[in-house]
């Protein structure tokens, strides 16, 4: 049997900007993504901790060293710069072997979204 579980998440980042007029998605740093396990394209679930809204998008790479944390698109009615957010990936493995598994979990630097 396959089970949902966590894959990668990036606790309590902090939103730099929300893009409305752009097709859709989160733009994250790069240096954030590959601290995460996050690549390209991947699905995410994007918490609002400030007024607890949640989406699924994809992720966009963003400029390394940035700090970039952004909502594209629609998602940007929902977040706003300077909101908290968290960011998970989950991935379907086997019972067994996800009983094995640890998660990357990312706690980024509150004020410029870089890694501690």
């Amino acid at each position: 049997m396959l089970i949902q579980i966590l894959k990668s998440k990036i606790h309590n980042v902090t939103v730099t900007d929300a893009n409305l007029n752009y097709i859709g998605s989160i733009t994250i740093d790069e240096d954030l993504m590959n601290a995460a396990n996050l690549i390209a394209g991947e699905k995410v679930h994007v918490v609002n901790n400030n007024n607890g809204e949640r989406i699924e998008t994809y992720v966009i790479k963003g400029e390394r060293g940035s700090g970039t944390v952004c909502l594209n698109g629609a998602a940007a009615r929902k977040f706003l710069p300077g909101d908290v957010a968290i960011i998970m990936a989950f991935a379907w493995l086997d019972s067994e072997e996800a009983k094995q598994f640890h998660p990357t979990i990312v706690f980024p630097d509150a004020t410029s979204n870089k890694i501690l």
